[in-house]
């Protein structure tokens, strides 16, 4: 019987089931899920940008299948979403993401309407940081957790978090603090064994392991920068207040949390000071922004550059595979700029 005839016989509706049934039941043999576009039945989960890719990879292991907004090599900052990205989101079923680093993400996010949806700025206390942020502040050791109970009032301040140059709204870069993003990565672990619970135990395990792992790189970073000939390094890029704080390190941002944000003559000046008075030897730039200001700087100044990344893509230029291997990077480079005896 031609196709035709069969066609009159059943309503079209039916045709239209059972041709999407035969979908399903093909992509569900196929040996490969992505080639075909369908994930089986994993979770399907969209990141906003790398560090929180990388947090759902790791924690969802072979159970997720995940899609991040931020193209590498894409500066998150300026993200704009396609309307092809937009309609993913909606059809995701969990969502991480970090409020007020990308306000085009936290619009289309909170349209989306998808119940399992995480902000990882509500997973641990976001501080506020100017473009000077020294760990002297609160004491070396020991007061890891002294400062946060003040600091919580501050989560969710107003605006939309990025236009916070020295003043502004709370600092949203904690996945720079391997303390704050193990803190981070147990609560997403967490929520993804509340979002599909057939697959908790994995995620629990999978959590334990990258928290350990996150312990182990932050005891590389204390011992790694204990004994210093200076304290302070200079930044392009004010993204490392959480960091500095972390290890009592003074960041010098030459202009605040934007990272394209054009330098006044003055605080130019400003750092040509602060780096004779702090023996500091070095302006880093990082990867995904431009480095004329950091090149120009070095010169004006007679400072050496380097690169530190602040971890908001891996490209094909990053110095390692993943947020592991970036942090050990940007550890060295950090060990060289201090004088690490």
């Amino acid at each position: 019987m031609s196709v035709m005839n069969v066609r009159r016989l059943i309503p079209s509706t039916a045709v239209a089931g059972a041709v999407v049934l035969g979908l399903t039941a093909l992509s569900a043999c196929s040996t490969s899920d992505a080639a075909d576009g369908g994930n089986g039945d994993k979770l399907k989960v969209t990141a906003s940008f790398y560090p929180m890719q990388f947090l759902a990879e790791k924690i969802g292991g072979e159970h997720v299948a995940v899609t991040s907004l931020t193209k590498p090599g894409v500066e998150p900052h300026d993200l704009e979403l396609t309307p092809r990205q937009i309609g993913s989101i909606s059809e995701s079923d969990y969502v991480l993401y970090l409020k007020g680093i990308q306000p085009a993400v936290d619009d289309a996010i909170k349209q989306s309407g998808v119940k399992n949806t995480v902000d990882a700025a509500t997973l641990t206390t976001l501080e506020n940081h100017g473009s000077e942020v020294s760990g002297h502040d609160h004491g070396e050791e020991g007061d890891e957790h002294g400062h946060e109970g003040e600091e919580a009032h501050e989560e969710h301040s107003e605006g939309d978090g990025h236009n916070h140059g020295e003043e502004g709204g709370a600092d949203p870069h904690i996945w720079l603090d391997p303390v704050k993003y193990a803190e981070v990565a147990k609560g997403v672990g967490t929520s993804l064994e509340k979002a599909d619970p057939d697959h908790a135990a994995d995620y629990k395990k999978n959590t334990d392991a990258l928290v350990a792992e996150l312990g182990e790189l932050n005891t590389a970073y204390e011992t790694g920068l204990k004994n210093t000939a200076t304290k302070t390094f200079i930044t392009t890029h004010s993204a490392f207040g959480y960091l500095a704080e972390r290890y009592g390190l003074t960041q010098q941002g030459i202009a605040g949390i934007d990272p394209e944000a054009e330098p006044s003559p003055a605080r130019i000046q400003e750092i040509h000071t602060i780096a004779e008075k702090e023996k500091a030897t070095t302006v880093f730039f990082e990867t995904l922004a431009s480095d004329r200001t950091a090149k120009t700087l070095a010169k004006d100044t007679g400072l050496r550059t380097g690169v530190l990344d602040p971890l908001e893509g891996i490209t094909d230029k990053s110095r390692g595979a993943d947020y592991i291997e970036v942090m050990e990077s940007n550890l060295a480079a950090l060990q060289k700029a201090l004088g690490a005896k």
